[in-house]
């Protein structure tokens, strides 16, 4: 169901775009003593859409703002005491501003204090926890339109990454017609995420082995390459780099926790001795 406003509103709404910005502050419409300006109702409408859509978009914000103007003012005047809603509130904000602080707190003095020779420390004393589930890869992958200028010679490139000359054709090749151009000699990737770009009705034929890691195919549309230079098996060790971030999250979640207990008590202690903390006798 559409909400239709008034003609007038409609016609701000059309002109709205082409306004500067000296008319940000135009009321468009008043409900009870609140006023919605332009500027808040375009900061509100979703950037891209046609011209029809954003009057239809513009016409349902407005209607869900009067809405909500008009219960709000209706629920302040029927509701008794605010005092238990006031109480919400001001605890929310408390355990927000604590949030806030704690978050600043531990970026500055536990994650920044984790350095390279931790997480790696880490990583050398726990590797049996970080097997691998899944194949990791390293390589290359491109998908290109089916109709695009030297495809015959990119089957060959792609196949001798290891030569520079080959490597910079790609690039050239790619940068003009790739759909998808991923390198990734470098680095290892989810040889499963990998394949979520390969046509589904033959993802289960893209199988590693150590006698063939070149893989051709084709749709109607696009031919698809992957050159898999490097590959780890389900089992084998994840290699330090890929699991870093893993290890650094681990890491934190580890020393906040002893961490916000040290800081609690050390406020609590400080406050206690300049005596701002005083115990009343009964």
């Amino acid at each position: 169901m559409r909400f239709i406003f008034p003609v007038v509103i409609v016609s701000l709404l059309l002109i709205s775009c082409s306004q500067s910005s000296e008319n940000a502050n135009s009321p468009i419409v008043k409900a009870g003593s609140k006023v919605l300006t332009k500027q808040v109702l375009d900061e509100n409408i979703p950037a891209g859409l046609s011209h029809n859509d954003s009057i239809i978009e513009a016409e349902y914000y407005i209607r869900n703002w009067i809405t909500d103007v008009l219960m709000y003012d209706i629920a302040e005047k029927n509701t008794g005491s605010m005092e238990h809603i006031n109480q919400l509130v001001e605890s929310y904000r408390k355990s927000l501003v604590i949030y806030q602080y704690q978050e600043q707190l531990i970026n500055e003095k536990v994650v920044k204090n984790i350095g390279e020779q931790d997480l790696y420390n880490y990583y050398k004393d726990n590797k049996e926890k970080f097997k691998l589930d899944q194949y990791l890869i390293k390589g290359v992958f491109l998908k290109v339109p089916i109709e695009a200028p030297d495809v015959e010679e990119i089957r060959n490139s792609y196949k001798s990454v290891s030569s520079q000359a080959a490597r910079e054709k790609l690039e050239r090749f790619s940068v003009r017609n790739a759909v998808t151009f991923d390198y990734f000699l470098d680095k290892w990737v989810s040889f499963d995420e990998l394949k979520n770009n390969w046509p589904a009705a033959s993802r289960k034929a893209v199988v590693l082995g150590t006698d063939r890691n070149y893989f051709e195919q084709q749709d109607e549309v696009h031919c698809y390459f992957l050159n898999v230079t490097e590959f780890l098996s389900p089992d084998d060790f994840a290699p330090f780099e890929y699991v870093k971030p893993v290890i650094q999250e681990m890491l934190v979640n580890q020393r906040k926790i002893d961490f916000l207990k040290q800081t609690e008590n050390e406020i609590y202690q400080r406050a206690l001795n300049k005596g701002d903390i005083k115990f009343y006798k009964e």
